[in-house]
């Protein structure tokens, strides 16, 4: 298995091509009294348009590694670059919105508002963004059609399996068009069949999309279908294993 803790060459060009640049990043929790590393000199670069999977045990730091990326969290040290911007010195108002407009979120239990139907659900982030009436509907059902959803949008959550309310939070997650989307062990309370399906799917999505989707995910049937994997362990990161060739866009 090709390992490396450190980027390839091709990689350590302006960050702006890169969704995610970390350098010498750490995370220490206070538990009590005592202090508890989560994170410790983590070297990363998340290439663009990749489907790519942290993966390591559970108390390995994988969560807080993608909270920090997903600017939930923010580090004790280090630079954080997403989407070629300093987030770790961004202001909070200024953080939610970028988050808001940057990121999109897939979650294992869904994290759907019961009381909204499967559109609205989908619809609400566009809301918020302010989207016109007639644009951000037509976007909606291009994107419940592309989940294979176009027949389920007035169902709530509670009227949809798992499976399809992962595909929900999938289609929710795309909504704004952003640059990158986090997903936290989505296939964790799917049965094999549907956690293989909304795998297919993200894959899908994340092609279709030209998006960077990251996984936090010991599934091995996650890990097979990615392009690159971040294995760590004890908070820090014990190789990367890159699956398919860098190729270093041209001006």
């Amino acid at each position: 298995m090709p390992s490396s803790s450190h980027p390839p060459a091709a990689s350590r060009s302006s960050p702006l091509l890169h969704p995610v640049v970390m350098k010498g990043i750490a995370r220490t929790y206070r538990l009590d009294s005592v202090d508890v590393p989560a994170l410790s000199g983590i070297n990363l670069v998340i290439l663009p348009n990749r489907f790519t999977v942290i993966s390591g045990p559970s108390g390995s730091g994988k969560t807080t590694l993608l909270n920090l990326i997903g600017c939930i969290d923010r580090p004790d040290a280090g630079t954080l670059m997403v989407g070629g911007k300093p987030v770790q010195t961004m202001p909070h108002d200024q953080l939610s919105d970028f988050r808001a407009r940057q990121l999109g979120f897939v979650f294992q239990n869904f994290n759907l508002l019961p009381v909204l139907t499967a559109f609205e659900n989908v619809e609400y982030p566009l809301i918020l963004a302010g989207m016109p009436v007639d644009k951000r509907r037509k976007r909606v059902a291009k994107l419940l059609e592309a989940v294979g959803l176009a027949d389920h949008g007035r169902k709530r959550p509670g009227q949809l399996s798992g499976g399809q309310r992962q595909r929900v939070a999938v289609a929710r997650a795309l909504a704004r068009k952003p640059q990158l989307v986090l997903a936290d062990e989505p296939t964790a309370n799917l049965d094999s069949k549907t956690g293989s399906d909304i795998i297919e799917l993200m894959r899908h999505m994340q092609q279709r999309h030209r998006v960077a989707f990251i996984f936090s995910s010991h599934d091995p049937k996650v890990i097979e279908a990615a392009d690159d994997v971040v294995y760590i362990h004890d908070g820090r990161i014990t190789a990367i294993e890159r699956r398919l060739a860098w190729v270093e866009p041209t001006a």
